[in-house]
């Protein structure tokens, strides 16, 4: 049975880690620890976690403040309101000088699941990536999740991590060689290439494995930084299968596909479907019933891979 974890599990633990070997590392959040999992780091180190209250923005200024003084603070809480709530804040006081503050999104997407609508972020992503000086990360499971943490510890400036509520497959060993803005090449392929984030990246997985079965040979990019993207990588795919499928837990417009759709329009024009969220909100719902009625299945991917590559020239 495949080792599953979910990605704000692994935030958690990383966060643990990385206290432990830096002081300057500090925690906020509004009043979600026991669901972001920053509450492992309360635990540990109490004197360096601050419980803002259901009061996200003053969490970001605080965040900033703090960044300005020297720390390194990871401000938590859930997607929607860590990008949605917040965003003047993000904009103007961490985003705006390049402040050293890390976000930790959790529960993106419609894996939320019951919640609903209010609670699903299926548009953060275009709302972060749109900043400037802004890292955008989506890890795809636990050891990326991790290694984006770290990552995110070096580099100098605003780093938005973007986690999910729900387990999923591990796809990744203990040698991971993330790197941010460098995709990871999970299946070579000739016939059409499948970039995916988050979650999505094990249903490429899977649709790539069945499209075998079909003669197709679909090539699978874990593209776990959307920002700054991995250009060369797209640019290669292009050239190299003449098609490509994006597959995101997020809206088609301004995520993923979005940045893959720049590249290509002004680069290597080929067939591009991109497999995500409809220009529509989420709705209240069992996660793997969402999943199935947004089209975010293996299904979906295969389903656009073949439409892409029936549109090659």
């Amino acid at each position: 049975m495949t080792e599953k974890m979910a990605t704000r599990e692994a935030y958690g633990k990383a966060l643990v880690e990385l206290g432990g070997e830096n002081s300057d590392i500090v925690v906020l959040d509004a009043d979600l620890a026991k669901s972001t999992k920053t509450i492992n780091f309360s635990k540990q180190f109490p004197d360096r976690f601050f419980d803002m209250g259901i009061a996200e923005q003053n969490m970001m200024g605080t965040a900033a403040g703090l960044a300005a003084t020297g720390k390194v603070p990871f401000a938590s809480s859930f997607a929607v309101f860590a990008s949605g709530r917040v965003y003047d804040q993000v904009r103007n006081s961490i985003s705006y000088p390049a402040l050293n503050v890390k976000i930790g999104a959790t529960h993106a997407g419609i894996t939320v699941g019951e919640d609903g609508a209010s609670h699903q972020a299926v548009e953060d992503i275009a709302l972060m990536r749109v900043l400037p000086n802004m890292t955008v990360f989506v890890p795809a499971d636990g050891p990326s999740t991790i290694a984006a943490v770290r990552a995110a510890v070096e580099i100098d400036g605003p780093v938005y991590i973007r986690l999910g509520r729900s387990k999923v497959p591990v796809l990744h060993g203990g040698d991971l060689d993330f790197a941010p803005g460098k995709s990871i090449e999970l299946r070579s392929g000739k016939d059409v290439t499948i970039i995916a984030c988050g979650i999505m990246v094990a249903e490429a997985m899977e649709a790539a494995e069945s499209l075998e079965k079909e003669g197709i040979d679909a090539a699978v990019l874990d593209m776990h930084t959307v920002k700054p993207l991995d250009v060369a990588a797209v640019i290669k795919a292009a050239k190299v299968t003449g098609a490509v499928v994006t597959a995101e837990e997020h809206s088609i417009i301004g995520g993923l596909g979005g940045a893959v759709a720049e590249v290509l329009g002004e680069t290597v024009p080929v067939p591009l479907m991109r497999v995500g969220i409809p220009d529509v909100f989420g709705e209240s719902g069992k996660p793997e019933e969402l999943l199935d009625k947004y089209g975010l299945r293996a299904a979906d991917i295969e389903k656009a891979a073949r439409d892409a590559i029936s549109r090659k020239r």
